[in-house]
């Protein structure tokens, strides 16, 4: 009988319908029943010796909850492989919406986590913020928990894996050849989500509570697309290739996939593709060279409703144009998809969420020093400045927003576009990672123009993961006024222009592995986050550090 590698994965939940994301060992029809009646069906896919499905469940109840169960087989029967017979948690659920507004939505997000050591072994970045939150729900499955999860990001490191990994790794090939001890091709990338989602708890969290997915730079390499010379050097090097292509594909299959809608789904041209053919191997290997080669035959962002709140996930990493002098964060053909979903019928929508990686405002010394350095990279101070900056581009990161300052005065007006009006949404909220901390920002136009919604920048990461102390230092100096007037001599140096908009840190900075929660409920949102921590004892628990409303 066919047996269960990984999952299963409750991706996409509506009224009535869901989808939810299994991998196999061998070829076969991957079933989900419900206890209600509901189901679905579907064959498997195979990519480089790899069985997958997506199975579409329908037939669900407005305003419930049931449990399910997968089963495996073919035309010789069905067997059931979960839950497990030895199972643990609770069972796994799929709960519907009522679809009347009378319920609270509650989106819990961050990024950037790093797989934990194996059990007993000592964690030298702390309690995972995710493990601990299954934990939570696992104890009293009653109780409130989120309604679907947005994971912003670095959910795997290609490029900074674990000692056990390494260990794995270097019983494969030798490690002395580049990549070194980072991962090389499709199975090894297969090997990195064995890690991160075979964890109990979290294989449990995720089988249970909806999830949304976008990549960051981690999931293929550090500085991934930072620069225009930065990627013709990767393409020179012997083995660019094989990762990039490995990790687009992998990141389609294990994250991307699940992103889609049921009737985008049945459409996707890639997923036919794949599903036509005994192996999709080659098939979908075209499609991620075709999206390395040319950003706009690819569109990783994507749009979710649920109800009134309108989600827009947006890719920072893969839709970059990188020529000097024309730099953007996201391709034209990108910038129209992002515009038309932000303004598609805005009276509609009482909560509108931006997710990108990369937050939008950042410490005032951080934004001006990255826009000085774009500057300088563009040629402003001269040939050698250009190579300085470039250096110190990539040594520090510098490739938020505000290093694409064109694409940061878009974006920000958008945003108050989206919330101006009788009609306006309640609420603006950017939601975003990457930094390793967690802080709430907020904007002020100018007298007269400003939206009539509430617009926030809310970052939330890592998961789990850590921050030395130097730059925990640099990210409050970054805050202080004292930063700010450097930044600002970072500014005139580059000959940059101030942004139209003036903002504040109006919460944090908080440090540790954390999850915020957004509670919207009608016109009203309320903030919370929630930190990892370990008690006296060794027990680990979720605390929050802090909860306000925003309307």
């Amino acid at each position: 009988m066919a047996r269960l590698r990984l999952g299963p994965l409750l991706r996409y939940v509506d009224g009535s319908a869901a989808t939810v994301w299994v991998e196999t060992d061998r070829p076969c029809t991957a079933e989900v029943r419900c206890a209600d009646g509901a189901g679905g069906s579907a064959h498997t896919f195979q990519i480089a010796g790899h069985h997958y499905a997506l199975i579409p469940v329908t037939g669900l109840t407005p305003g419930t909850e049931t449990a399910y169960e997968v089963r495996l087989g073919g035309a010789d029967g069905m067997g059931a492989v979960w839950p497990p017979p030895d199972a643990r948690f609770p069972a796994s659920t799929i709960r519907t919406p009522a679809g009347d507004g009378a319920d609270a939505l509650r989106v819990t997000f961050g990024s950037c986590r790093w797989a934990a050591p194996p059990s007993g072994e000592h964690d030298p970045v702390g309690p995972d913020a995710l493990d601990t939150l299954a934990a939570r729900i696992a104890a009293d499955p009653a109780a409130e928990r989120p309604d679907v999860l947005l994971l912003l990001g670095d959910q795997v490191y290609a490029d900074q894996t674990s000692k056990a990994t390494r260990r794995w790794l270097a019983a494969r090939r030798d490690l002395a050849d580049p990549p070194g001890a980072q991962v090389a091709d499709y199975e090894e990338y297969t090997h990195l989500y064995y890690e991160s989602w075979l964890d109990p708890e979290v294989r449990w969290l995720l089988s249970t509570v909806p999830s949304c997915m976008i990549f960051d730079d981690h999931d293929v390499i550090d500085d991934w697309n930072t620069s225009a010379a930065w990627l013709a050097e990767m393409r020179a090097t012997p083995w660019w290739r094989e990762r990039v292509l490995s990790g687009l594909m992998s990141y389609w299959v294990y994250q991307h996939l699940g992103n889609l809608r049921p009737e985008e789904l049945a459409s996707d041209a890639v997923h036919a593709a794949v599903c036509a053919t005994p192996d999709g191997t080659d098939a979908l290997r075209a499609f991620a060279a075709a999206a390395d080669a040319n950003p706009t035959s690819a569109r990783w962002s994507y749009r979710r409703d649920f109800g009134r709140v309108r989600l827009l996930m947006v890719d920072t990493r893969a839709a970059r144009v990188l020529t000097e002098g024309e730099r953007a964060m996201l391709d034209p053909e990108e910038v129209r998809w992002l515009r038309g979903q932000a303004l598609d019928g805005a009276g509609g929508v009482d909560h509108l969420l931006v997710g990108t990686s990369l937050p939008w405002l950042l410490p005032h010394l951080i934004h001006d020093a990255e826009g000085w350095n774009a500057a300088l990279c563009r040629g402003e101070r001269g040939a050698r400045w250009a190579r300085f900056g470039e250096n110190l581009r990539r040594r520090s990161d510098l490739e938020h927003w505000s290093a694409f300052p064109p694409s940061f005065e878009a974006l920000t007006s958008l945003l108050a576009e989206a919330g101006s009006g009788g009609e306006a949404p309640a609420t603006v909220c950017v939601l975003s990672g990457d930094v390793h901390h967690a802080y709430v920002a907020e904007p002020s136009w100018p007298p007269g123009s400003g939206p009539d919604a509430r617009v926030l920048q809310l970052t939330c990461s890592p998961v789990h993961n850590s921050i030395p102390t130097s730059i925990k230092l640099g990210f409050r100096f970054g805050w202080s006024r004292v930063g700010r007037a450097l930044g600002r001599r970072f500014a005139r140096h580059g000959g940059v222009t101030q942004a139209g908009i003036d903002w504040r840190r109006t919460g944090g900075p908080w440090f540790g592995n954390q999850l915020m929660t957004l509670t919207l409920h009608g016109r009203s949102a309320r903030l919370r986050l929630d930190q990892a921590r370990t008690a006296r004892g060794g027990a680990v628990r979720l605390e929050t550090a802090e909860e306000r409303d925003l309307t």
